[in-house]
């Protein structure tokens, strides 16, 4: 299982395994490479970064053999690895095409771009196939060549609305928006427990974690963040859960994760921030979904709005009559 992940703006991605029997007693510099396809020697300085723990304690030595059923969590970094191949055989659920960007609704199970656990078969792969003048961003220095048109990022368990840039204009329009905190963004999230208030913030600041490197945490040199919620739903059975609606003044690695893990409240089924237990969602599907996304329009500045409904994998836990 792998989650796109950007600190301090560099991007790559978290390794995040269960030690199988077929690695059992397995040097971690050799698994790493196994898992990754990266050489010896590039697991050796992620190791030699501390960016590697076993079962949460950072491990430094490359000599360290696994044992089975360990936890294994690597932040990788991001592959150096030319232009992007376009991919027509990649679904590309198209929401909005303008000429300026594009609105896709992603499912749960797509990675958006390459990154040391999947290099092939990413959504801005399938979305170059189609709008293949996104390149030419890349060429200009707007945006990263594996990365072209990409504006903002959704984790490969989370489903809903992300906007690609498909011009220059529509680049700089949209990341400013979203620097700005203009760019309106609401997430559907279910959480463990009963949140007890109506509504509320969560305003703390988001940082690498110092204990396990491949993850986020509260911290307070983080960088500002800070997330709205409001109760739409209390729910019993099959055990104590909260629908809530969600909507990010900032856009932090990880940061409605952390935030609800934070209070106590962690989403539904994220083993990462908290504990997997809903048999009902695929082993690296949360319950975090991108319902709507709203900006101005880069040329006219008339205000887009776009709305997707839940997926069935999630929209099953919730109870009938339960308006989103």
């Amino acid at each position: 299982m792998t989650d796109e992940f950007e600190i301090e703006g560099v991007a790559g991605e978290v390794l995040d395994v269960v030690i199988p029997g077929a690695l059992e007693d397995v040097r971690v510099d050799r698994a790493l490479s196994i898992l990754t396809g990266l050489s010896r020697s590039e697991a050796a300085a992620i190791l030699d970064s501390g960016a590697v723990s076993l079962d949460g304690k950072v491990v430094l030595k490359a000599s360290v053999s696994l044992i089975a059923g360990q936890h294994l969590t690597a932040l990788l970094p991001a592959p150096d690895s030319g232009e992007l191949a376009p991919d027509n055989s990649v679904p590309v659920d198209v929401v909005v095409e303008d000429v300026d960007f594009i609105i896709v609704n992603k499912a749960p199970n797509q990675v958006v771009h390459p990154g040391a656990g999947q290099r092939e078969g990413t959504l801005a792969a399938g979305v170059l196939a189609r709008y293949p003048e996104i390149t030419e961003l890349a060429r200009l220095g707007l945006c990263d060549p594996i990365r072209p048109g990409v504006v903002h990022r959704l984790d490969k368990g989370t489903s809903g609305v992300l906007s690609f840039a498909r011009t220059p204009k529509g680049f700089a329009s949209l990341s400013e928006q979203l620097a700005d905190r203009s760019m309106e963004r609401i997430y559907i999230g279910m959480v463990e427990g009963h949140v007890a208030e109506e509504r509320g913030v969560v305003d703390a600041p988001i940082g690498r974690s110092s204990r396990t490197p491949t993850m986020m945490s509260v911290r307070s040199d983080g960088r500002p963040a800070r997330t709205h919620y409001e109760v739409l739903e209390r729910i019993d059975k099959p055990h104590a859960m909260t629908l809530l609606r969600l909507q990010l003044d900032t856009g932090r690695t990880h940061q409605i994760r952390v935030h609800l893990s934070t209070i106590g409240h962690p989403i539904v089924n994220d083993a990462r921030y908290g504990h997997r237990r809903e048999r009902r969602l695929a082993e690296d599907r949360f319950f975090l979904h991108s319902q709507s996304l709203a900006f101005s329009h880069p040329e006219t500045g008339e205000w887009v709005s776009t709305q997707v409904a839940l997926p069935d994998d999630i929209a099953s836990l919730v109870p009938e009559g339960v308006e989103l």
